[in-house]
């Protein structure tokens, strides 16, 4: 056995004067070990070490800067990706995989996926469920998580040495998006829990990594991992580190009690990590996050939503619908969902594209115990109305300090956008019936950005049971943060 004291000492010695090489460490070392006992030993430290492993095989400091932005903006889904997709269905299904009983077996299965989350059923995943899966819905996934981790970046809040628990992983999509997101120099410890075949799916795409982006999955359920059903996973590479991100992505639906394994996977967080929790972009599941990120950041749990929806009344919860989600660019089309959607089967009043998923919608959530916020503003009363007050002030022209949680989700009417404050009790909006100079910020602030209304006219819609907060000529609207 190698003695790993040495290794690190040694390792330690070398950092700072000359690249870490495993034939020259071996020199030093008791018992002279191979180079490549070595190299595999400084790999399995080299997290903590902070180190990253070159091409040419020889070791060197991560730097200690977080990682920067990375313009964040994919247009497709990466060949190397769609070629390891492409790869399994071929081994499972033969090269015409998308045509004859094959193709209905999978045209089927991403038919009942698309019904159980709609209705939110209970999701089962087979063999060719996984397939069907990854042929559906991995391209927008893979591009979610890089949306939602620039909310962290901008802060500095992400380091270049990272120890990931990525809870449901399915086939692949958030880790993927990780890995791409991640610079180049960035150390990746990843933990995948995913208890389906679709594990089988991920460690296939995972092959696609980089050599500092290093996987263990764990195919156990997220409540035996994270000990809530009284049973915590000690073996199958399982960690007690803390973690600084644990990721729920698309899976909160899925659990039976999705506030209890959220508060577990907080108590395995680092001091300053975070939980990142994103859902598909319908009503059902979309709100069922919020009601989830609500139940979990209380003011007795000392929880702090980081982002989307600040809240900016320090002693404001809100319990509203809390319907909100962002949109990015759709994804080209990748050539797998068009060969399964060109060999369906068609009446005559079928639309093609039933199997084609590109629209990056998603709802999102980032949790943290260290009370930070993404941008640290609370309202005034002496400057500003609380929406949990609105009742009292419809027809009147008030302030109200706000984030824009949505984009325009009018017909092309008067532009009108979802936003809240922390506090409000049913669903407000900005409409937005004459744009001038002084209120034009409004229309150009990003989703999670807040804006300051000035002297907006409160009304109350009895059709949708909301508040509309006119915005026209006589109010002004200034973007506070981005």
């Amino acid at each position: 056995m190698i003695d790993r004291d040495a290794v690190r000492n040694n390792a330690n010695y070398l950092r700072n004067v000359r690249p870490i090489d495993p034939e020259e460490i071996a020199e030093y070392i008791e018992g002279t070990p191979h180079p490549a006992v070595v190299r595999e030993t400084l790999r399995e430290e080299a997290f903590d070490l902070r180190l990253r492993e070159r091409e040419d095989g020889c070791f060197e400091p991560v730097s200690e800067e977080p990682i920067p932005d990375p313009d964040w903006a994919p247009t497709a889904f990466p060949d190397a990706y769609s070629f390891a997709v492409e790869d399994l269905l071929v081994a499972e299904f033969g090269a015409n995989w998308h045509r004859g009983e094959s193709g209905e077996k999978l045209r089927e299965a991403v038919r009942r996926l698309k019904t159980d989350y709609l209705y939110e059923n209970d999701v089962e995943y087979d063999r060719v469920a996984a397939l069907g899966y990854a042929v559906y819905h991995l391209p927008a996934y893979y591009a979610t998580i890089g949306y939602v981790l620039d909310d962290l970046v901008e802060n500095g809040l992400i380091d270049r040495t990272l120890r990931v628990l990525d809870v449901g992983a399915g086939v692949g999509g958030p880790a993927l998006g990780l890995h791409d997101y991640l610079p180049d120099d960035a150390v990746v410890d990843y933990h995948a829990v995913e208890p389906s075949a679709a594990a089988d799916v991920l460690d296939r795409l995972l092959d696609e990594t980089g050599r500092n982006f290093r996987p263990t999955i764990h195919e156990t359920t997220a409540e035996s991992f994270l000990g809530v059903d009284g049973e915590s996973a000690t073996a199958d590479g399982a960690t007690d580190d803390p973690f600084d991100l644990v990721v729920f992505g698309n899976v909160l639906s899925e659990l039976e009690d999705p506030v209890t394994v959220v508060e577990a996977a907080i108590d395995r967080l680092a001091a300053d990590g975070s939980v990142v929790a994103f859902a598909p972009a319908d009503r059902n599941t979309a709100m069922g996050l919020r009601a989830i990120e609500r139940s979990v950041a209380t003011p007795e749990s000392g929880v702090e939503t980081y982002s989307p929806t600040l809240r900016l009344w320090p002693d404001a919860t809100p319990s509203d619908g809390g319907w909100s989600f962002d949109v990015a660019d759709d994804l080209a089309v990748p050539a797998f969902q068009r060969r399964l959607d060109e060999t369906a089967a068609r009446g005559a009043t079928d639309e093609p594209g039933e199997f084609v998923n590109v629209d990056v919608q998603f709802a999102y959530a980032i949790l943290r115990p260290d009370g930070k916020r993404r941008v640290d503003i609370t309202a005034n009363d002496g400057r500003c109305a609380r929406m949990a007050n609105s009742e009292n002030h419809v027809t009147d022209r008030v302030n109200y300090l706000a984030v824009k949680l949505s984009h325009d989700l009018s017909a092309g009417d008067n532009a009108l956008y979802r936003v809240g404050d922390g506090s409000q009790t049913v669903d407000h909006y900005l409409v937005c019936t004459r744009e001038t100079v002084l209120n034009e910020d409004l229309r150009a602030a990003d989703y999670g950005a807040v804006v300051f209304v000035e002297n907006g006219l409160v009304l109350w819609n009895d059709d949708e049971g909301a508040y509309n907060v006119v915005v026209d000529d006589e109010t002004v609207v200034d973007l506070v943060a981005r």
